[in-house]
């Protein structure tokens, strides 16, 4: 196989889209696993893949990670939480690598949040940490490092990661230490995309695409595929699901 395809995806922790009510839509994993499937990817990058629980408790084993690994017989997995907090808010929380060859040095890198104070419900409170997993897999013969991230929406805070630059840089000194073919996805939450773009580039990474929005509720490109000089981007799309507010992104990379 000297091609190979790369699906990130976040899923929102099951939760379908209804242009109407947004908020208020069902969770389908039926449609999650549909759109998995849809793209027939060799790797499979996904954020938001469980709903958070009251007062941060985690639910081990994750359901919805457990129940796509049972339904896709043949990946192989890692997942994580980020690290429990009982300020977590009822939303999508833990990230999964997929691949179809195993994975080997599985690890998780916590990203510590700043405490911006906002409202919530009523209630004053502070972000919680994010979280950057990674693995290695073999493809076509040559090892390629992953890497999974989703971090802090800081638009949605009233600031910015470029005045609260402490997770980017995180990931960045990942980026860094890179060795060999390397891949990046993430959902990075970062609404003016151009800044971050242009600070993983100076590490020799590139994004697949920029132009095209990836969330449905703002115009904004959160969603990304970064790679280095060790591979090329032969092909990429970016397309509505039912299964998500979020857009998905394919991508089809060659070993340059």
């Amino acid at each position: 196989m000297s091609r190979f395809r790369v699906l990130q995806f976040n899923m929102q922790f099951g939760q379908c889209w209804d242009e109407e009510r947004p908020d208020e839509a069902p969770l389908r994993l039926d449609l999650t696993l549909a759109e998995i499937r849809r793209h027939d990817a060799d790797i499979v990058m996904l954020q938001e893949v469980e709903h958070a629980q009251p007062g941060g408790r985690q639910v081990v084993p994750p359901p919805n990670y457990t129940r796509l690994r049972d339904a896709l017989p043949g990946y192989h997995g890692w997942f994580s939480y980020p690290r429990a907090d009982p300020r977590e808010l009822p939303f999508g929380v833990g990230l999964a690598i997929l691949a179809r060859a195993e994975l080997s040095d599985c690890t998780r890198l916590d990203l510590p949040s700043p405490p911006i104070e906002f409202d919530f419900q009523g209630r004053r409170t502070t972000p919680t940490d994010r979280l950057l997993i990674g693995a290695r897999t073999i493809i076509a013969g040559r090892e390629v490092q992953l890497l999974n991230t989703h971090l802090l929406a800081f638009f949605m805070l009233g600031s910015s990661s470029t005045r609260n630059p402490f997770q980017r840089r995180m990931v960045a000194e990942q980026l860094e230490a890179a060795k060999g073919p390397m891949l990046l996805a993430g959902d990075f939450n970062v609404s003016g995309h151009a800044s971050l773009v242009a600070e993983f580039a100076a590490r020799g990474f590139r994004t697949v695409q920029d132009m095209r929005p990836t969330w449905r509720r703002r115009p904004y490109v959160l969603d990304h595929i970064f790679h280095n000089n060790h591979l090329r981007c032969v092909a990429h799309r970016v397309e509505p699901t039912p299964a998500s507010d979020h857009l998905v992104l394919a991508a089809d990379f060659e070993f340059a």
